[in-house]
């Protein structure tokens, strides 16, 4: 119940980061569609470097041990982002 309750505390603290830095305005969505403001990017890529770098560190503190991950499918993983992104094109259209 614990690792529920601090998932719960980091998933809002992000959200609440992704309010006060504007990235949830309408114009800064659309304007990265448009490639004119990568500043919603910015902020998602910064976020997967610091979980990335912190769980790596757990996993060295042995903390934590890493799942074993099965084969991908590379086809269907294509596919399915081809037609999650013509989606939101449209969305956003």
């Amino acid at each position: 119940m614990t690792n529920y309750i601090i998932a719960l505390f980091l998933g809002l603290f992000f959200g609440f980061l992704l309010n006060k830095a504007g990235l949830t305005k309408y114009h800064k969505i659309v304007n990265v569609f448009r490639l004119t403001d990568l500043s919603v990017l910015k902020f998602m890529m910064s976020g997967l470097v610091v979980a990335m770098i912190g769980l790596y560190a757990l996993r060295d503190l042995g903390l934590i041990t890493f799942p074993n991950i099965p084969a991908t499918y590379v086809v269907g993983n294509i596919l399915g982002g081809v037609v999650f992104g013509i989606g939101m094109a449209l969305t956003g259209y």
